[in-house]
């Protein structure tokens, strides 16, 4: 069945539920410590996934993306979230810290080259580790692109998405006063790092359930509460990062700096009505890129579990089982 006529679930796309072989907490240095997975082939390709948010942790489904027999893939929990300690810290917590983390990874399991997967918040690490580090990727693949812009940021914490969705932005922007709505990144950055845990909690929720609730084009709906502890990493973190821009040196910072990957090959998938992450960012991030091939998928947002998004990304990584990677760790 074509993967844009959405009559199936995205489970159905996937490869069977798998077990990883290798599970470890890596000490990263300055307090953090990381859980990192390997399941799939343990002399395969190796693909790096790298989860969105920042705050949203890894989980099993996404192992089923890629041919086991063929592939050797590498999760692991960002600072802060997920199976990783200090739980919701953003102490020592930046893009470039996660930068390191991941290079730290690769050499940890003696690896060369990696072929990098990420989605949203990952897409945005997938690049910026490309972009710092070429010589040890040979290709990336993409989902839901965001660049770490103000132009993105704005549009959907400053009312852009909230055009569509009045009733969940009003929801989002009704529990900060009218005096702080004109910058609600930090007038909630105020609330999840007051102190107050209960505060912390009821903000975390809600910033949360502001964005899962238009994750998917199939269920925008005011969200069932985020459960407690996963909302308060994931919101905070966010947060902390969307507050700093990024750790960016300036605004477009991915985009003036594209230059550096163009030899690498780059597969991009992209909803049509992605309200997260609008298309026009992998639009802006592919055009000229003569390696890069986008692929909007019709009716489809944001979500990775969506099913033209879930087949898309499964193709793509069956079609580039064929090409020269040898599943050859590094010498060192």
């Amino acid at each position: 069945m074509d993967h844009r006529s959405g009559q199936k679930s995205a489970a159905q796309y996937l490869y069977p539920p798998l077990d990883p072989y290798d599970q470890r907490m890596m000490d990263m240095g300055e307090g953090h410590h990381v859980y990192v997975e390997q399941s799939g082939c343990p002399d395969g390709v190796p693909v790096m996934v790298i989860h969105g948010g920042p705050g949203g942790g890894c989980s099993p489904a996404m192992r089923r993306y890629f041919d086991p027999r063929v592939y050797r893939i590498i999760l692991f929990d960002q600072r802060g979230c997920g199976r990783s300690r200090p739980h919701a810290s953003v102490t020592e917590n930046t893009t470039w810290h996660l930068v390191a983390d991941m290079e730290k990874i690769r050499v940890s399991l003696g690896l060369g080259p990696v072929l990098l997967f990420g989605g949203s918040w990952g897409a945005t690490l997938a690049l910026i580790y490309a972009i710092t580090h070429p010589e040890n990727v040979v290709h990336l693949v993409l989902r839901g692109v965001f660049t770490m812009t103000e132009a993105e940021l704005d549009w959907f914490y400053g009312g852009g998405a909230g055009r569509f969705f009045p009733d969940l932005w009003d929801r989002f922007t009704g529990a900060i006063p009218k005096n702080e709505q004109a910058d609600l990144i930090k007038a909630y950055h105020r609330r999840l790092f007051s102190g107050d845990m209960a505060e912390e909690m009821r903000f975390a929720r809600l910033w949360a359930n502001w964005e899962n609730a238009l994750a998917s084009i199939d269920t925008p709906h005011i969200a069932s509460e985020t459960p407690s502890e996963y909302a308060r990493a994931f919101s905070r973190l966010e947060n902390h990062y969307f507050v700093n821009k990024g750790f960016l040196d300036e605004d477009r910072w991915i985009l003036k700096n594209r230059h550096r990957i163009e030899a690498i090959g780059a597969d991009i998938v992209q909803g049509r009505f992605d309200m997260v992450c609008p298309p026009v960012s992998a639009f802006e991030l592919a055009k000229g890129w003569k390696n890069a091939r986008l692929d909007l998928i019709p009716a489809a947002g944001h979500a990775l579990s969506e099913p033209g998004i879930s087949a898309a990304l499964v193709q793509v990584m069956n079609d580039l089982r064929s090409r020269p990677w040898g599943p050859k760790p590094s010498a060192r």
